[in-house]
């Protein structure tokens, strides 16, 4: 399902299950040994979906070990993002001689709980979801913002291998054309020989899911934002 917001060239492998046949490396089942039953659950599918695009990729599979911040450490060569929520896992890996970085995200399309959105949201945000319910009603628009900030988060990390708060990014979503750009409010880091300055991704709604997803090709122009 998400390959569909995915370019040609990311390998994109996703489960509304956890398959029996799922298993870990040893060096992996150390990082979840004192796990509770659901995030091992999470864990391990979301390692099994990695591995199954690796193979496709023509890759041997590998462990995938996590960094400082708990994320992804792929094999030299790849780059890839790592999503789950209940019912669901997915995840996509490319070759880093195609693809920069790459971020990924899933949520259950309902309303966030009280108080979470005006936490994730800067004013100018609310401002546009707000209009966005009243013209397109029956997306949670809410979610979607905050599936596409992890997004961001995800695709920024490997880049620049500091922290971005929720308020460092300020996101507009497309309608028309069910894309979103995020416009950084910090320096970015340099990127195809520019600072970066935001991202582009795109988003859809499907079985009661908000997907978002953020590819930037490598050794391409810096992703330019969208006029509002």
């Amino acid at each position: 399902m998400i390959e569909s917001i995915l370019p040609a060239g990311v390998i994109a492998v996703d489960t509304f299950e956890d398959p029996p046949q799922a298993t870990l490396f040893p060096e992996e089942e150390f990082l979840v040994s004192k796990a509770v039953a659901k995030r091992r659950a999470e864990f391990t599918t979301g390692r099994w979906c990695a591995r199954q695009a690796m193979q496709r990729m023509g890759r041997r599979p590998a462990p995938i070990l996590v960094g400082p911040r708990g994320e992804p450490q792929w094999p030299d060569g790849l780059v890839g993002s790592i999503t789950h929520c209940a019912g669901y896992r997915a995840a996509v890996a490319a070759p880093a001689a195609h693809v920069s970085t790459v971020g990924i995200d899933a949520e259950p399309h309902e309303t966030m709980p009280d108080g979470v959105f005006e936490a994730v949201s800067l004013p100018e945000e609310r401002d546009r979801i707000m209009l966005l319910e009243r013209e397109h009603p029956g997306l949670h628009w809410d979610r979607m913002l905050f599936s596409a900030k992890e997004s961001v988060y995800k695709a920024w990390y490997p880049l620049a291998e500091r922290w971005l708060d929720f308020e460092d990014a300020s996101v507009t979503f497309h309608p028309g054309t069910a894309t979103f750009t995020a416009e950084l409010k910090v320096t970015g880091p340099r990127l195809h020989g520019r600072s970066l300055t935001g991202f582009s991704g795109r988003w859809l709604v499907e079985k009661d899911l908000v997907i978002t997803a953020i590819a930037v090709p490598a050794q391409a122009r810096q992703p330019t934002l969208s006029a509002r």
